[in-house]
């Protein structure tokens, strides 16, 4: 079962997003809160999968309770839902840990394909999203570009790298690359520690800024 955290300052949405998400047998809506501070507060009383979270909401905003929850509860999975298409809130809200960014027009079928995803160690990102933060992150890296000398990574992990930054997810990758689950989680770690990075979110924008795809 699929347990989920919905943080919307509106309640006639988180209704919406309830009804739409619980219509999958193996979801369930374990908590709701109307800011990123409530949401804190609930996952300390729940055991939460993955968090659907609106940027804007009052007292505490969907960025900083990213920041928040991948500091103090590492293993759940934060999926931004917003009604803004606005790439700097999606680039920021990447660089601190979100799993995905789409957007409230995303349709019911997408919005859970994309939970399971996350949950599977994918990154979902809304087209229009995409077509507006992967040119701003390609530009960057022309500035800002890291350098893997430091970090020497084997042809297998280059190719693990490329693949995350495609979005894939770790099943997918194992498949693609004739691998267990497992030997890809241990080269995802290990490729983490390598490159000093918090999470593979990092790690795919990484990917885009040092032409990895």
């Amino acid at each position: 079962m699929i347990r989920v955290l919905i943080a919307e300052d509106q309640q006639i949405v988180r209704n919406g997003l309830k009804m739409i998400i619980e219509q999958d047998a193996e979801v369930i809506v374990v908590a709701e809160a109307e800011n990123g501070k409530e949401a804190l507060h609930l996952l300390d009383l729940h055991a939460v999968d993955i968090v659907l979270m609106d940027i804007r909401m009052p007292e505490m905003d969907g960025i900083e309770a990213t920041q928040q929850i991948r500091k103090r509860f590492p293993q759940v999975k934060i999926l931004i839902l917003t009604t803004f298409n606005d790439e700097e809130y999606a680039i920021q809200a990447l660089k601190e840990g979100a799993n995905g960014f789409l957007l409230k027009t995303t349709d019911s079928d997408y919005l859970l394909h994309s939970m399971k995803s996350c949950l599977a160690g994918g990154i979902s990102i809304h087209d229009q999203v995409a077509a507006k933060v992967m040119p701003k992150l390609l530009l960057e890296k022309k500035s800002k570009k890291q350098t893997t000398t430091l970090f020497p990574m084997t042809n297998r992990e280059k190719e693990i790298v490329k693949n995350i930054g495609l979005g894939k997810t770790n099943k997918e990758i194992a498949s693609e690359l004739f691998l267990s689950v497992g030997t890809v989680k241990n080269h995802i770690t290990q490729i983490l520690t390598k490159l000093e990075l918090r999470d593979r979110t990092q790690l795919a924008i990484f990917a885009v800024k040092n032409d990895f795809i």
